[in-house]
């Protein structure tokens, strides 16, 4: 399926923003602007179930697909968060970018999976005071973009994720050169799957105190953990 996309700037070099569950490309918009400042071009997709991007056929292989489908391949930089992370690290030996960023990474959730399932369908119809009291470091925008994304997800999505994360999906290497950066504490990789990640070739950094959404929770922390990658 080819994707809805957003692109920012005109720099000569590409970085690829993919975003995670029940957001789309808006989640970026402190993100893709810093990229811009720094000479990138920036092309921010939605995800199938997400924002402008086509329903239907739910699974960690389409969404992977889709993303081969739509981006440009060779880019200077991709960036994953969450669900996201998980379709380009499936993607990204096809994509074949020169360096690889996944944020807080959706990789293996295990039994976790069945209560996403029927836990996330909730948020669809959100309160302000919902989001907020769940996300108390975002800032006014980052509410509005979550209300507005919302809004637009398919919660069909999160009846695939049983069936996504019935296999393991932790990569076996850096298929690139490749960053991970952590929430602190992160809920998805603890520290000796941190090591192990290291072990197989990953650097790992920690945004201190931030949560999941940690460019969202700490974007100066976030862009810290970048230097030297973007």
């Amino acid at each position: 399926m080819r994707l809805h996309t957003h692109t920012w700037g005109t720099g000569t070099r590409t970085a690829v923003l993919v975003h995670g569950i029940m957001s789309d490309h808006r989640t970026w918009h402190r993100v893709a602007p810093e990229l811009v400042d720094r000479g990138y071009r920036v092309v921010g997709v939605d995800l199938r179930g997400h924002g402008a991007s086509g329903r239907g056929g739910y699974g960690a292989e389409s969404w992977a697909d889709d993303l081969v489908e739509t981006l440009p391949g060779g880019a200077d930089l991709v960036i994953g968060h969450s669900l996201g992370a998980l379709a380009l690290v499936l993607a990204v030996e096809r994509l074949a970018p020169r360096r690889a960023v996944y944020c807080d990474p959706a990789w293996d959730i295990g039994d976790r999976a069945t209560a996403a399932a029927s836990g996330y369908p909730q948020f669809k119809d959100a309160p302000r005071a919902m989001i907020r009291h769940f996300n108390p470091r975002w800032d006014d925008a980052d509410v509005d973009v979550e209300l507005a994304t919302l809004e637009l997800w398919d919660p069909a999505t999160a009846a695939a994720l049983p069936g996504v994360y019935a296999v393991p999906r932790t990569p076996k290497s850096a298929a690139v050169p490749s960053l991970v950066v952590l929430a602190d504490p992160s809920d998805l990789i603890r520290p000796a799957g941190a090591e192990e990640l290291v072990r197989r070739g990953f650097e790992v950094r920690t945004v201190t105190g931030a949560g999941h959404t940690l460019y969202r929770d700490d974007f100066a922390g976030f862009m810290g953990a970048l230097e030297g990658w973007i």
